[in-house]
């Protein structure tokens, strides 16, 4: 059996080597010829220049260098779409997620008959600090509400995956990326596990990247934002016709005219942002409908460093 690694590089450099000597470690163990695949994504530090001396110690390692940085999930798609290997173990290289779990996640998968097609780790209590615990339970809360597609909480990167399942994965064709809900949008047989993931401080993501990233992943796999501008809409309308023959009659039977500036300009301000609030939301819907008809690929491949299918690809 032969087993494909895919992990993807942004500011990883310091974690490479161990990564590298762990995740080896593990797949020795299990006795499997491998390959591991790593996904430069535009990485300012030097983790490139790190992964290709590791490449060239071990023929079994290709480095993806794509021409920019895409995003991780993008870099992720890419590097899943090189591996040949029967499994694919999928893992971040930051150490955040242990690279022993390939061990214990083939071990689940063999112990349950190799009826999963994937197993997946999920944290049983999300790390890092309460705001970011914070941000995340209410992200997949949301999430879930709006979309037709379910995802765990706490999910994590991490999985070991069929090929079948890869392939399948590999046939949706977004050019907006939101992975979580691909994975579950594939379907087949998948199984979480509770896993120990730590947090090391710090995260390539910042609150703009979190708010653009629950923005593409509500707008990908939801309509119901549509819908509730829709219903927002009705129901000011509906308030604003029953108030208004509410003033006709007060206005017939007392002839009585009510006052009220500083009412009338709060309703006048609020309308006002609700009003761009939803060309918003309809701009957001009609950009991703703009992008997908362009059907530009969703990464760049700059260079490739190592063996696929014997034949070396670029020194």
């Amino acid at each position: 059996m032969k087993i494909s690694v895919v992990t993807t590089m942004y500011n990883s450099s310091i974690y490479l080597q161990e990564f590298y000597s762990r995740i080896k470690r593990s797949i020795e163990e299990l006795e499997f010829s491998y390959e591991i695949i790593m996904v430069s994504d535009g990485s300012p530090d030097n983790s490139l220049e790190v992964a290709k001396n590791i490449q060239k110690q071990d023929s079994h390692v290709m480095v993806i260098e794509l021409s920019k940085n895409f995003g991780h999930h993008k870099a992720i798609l890419t590097g899943l779409s090189f591996a040949t290997g029967d499994l694919v173990f999928l893992i971040d290289c930051d150490l955040e997620e242990e690279p022993e779990l390939l061990g214990q996640f083939y071990s689940i998968w063999e112990n349950n008959e190799r009826k999963y097609d994937v197993i997946f780790g999920v944290q049983e209590n999300r790390s890092g600090t309460f705001y970011k615990r914070i941000a995340g339970s209410l992200f997949y809360k949301l999430f879930n509400y709006l979309s037709d597609v379910h995802i765990s909480e706490n999910i994590c990167t991490v999985r070991l995956m069929t090929k079948g399942y890869v392939d399948s994965l590999l046939r949706f064709k977004d050019k907006n990326v939101f992975l979580a809900a691909l994975f579950e949008k594939t379907g087949f047989e998948q199984m979480p596990v509770i896993i120990n993931k730590t947090y090391k401080g710090s995260s390539s993501y910042n609150l703009f990247k979190k708010i653009a990233l629950m923005t593409e992943a509500i707008t990908s796999f939801s309509s119901k934002p549509l819908s509730l501008i829709m219903i927002t809409g009705l129901t000011f309308s509906s308030v604003s016709f029953v108030y208004a023959i509410y003033l006709i009659f007060r206005k017939v039977l007392n002839s009585s005219v009510i006052g009220g500036w500083t009412s009338l300009m709060v309703s006048v301000w609020f309308l006002s942002g609700l009003i761009l609030f939803s060309l918003g939301t309809l701009g957001i819907y009609i950009t991703k409908i703009y992008n997908e008809t362009k059907d530009r690929p969703i990464t760049i491949v700059k260079a490739i460093y190592g063996l696929q299918n014997g034949e070396k690809l670029n020194e």
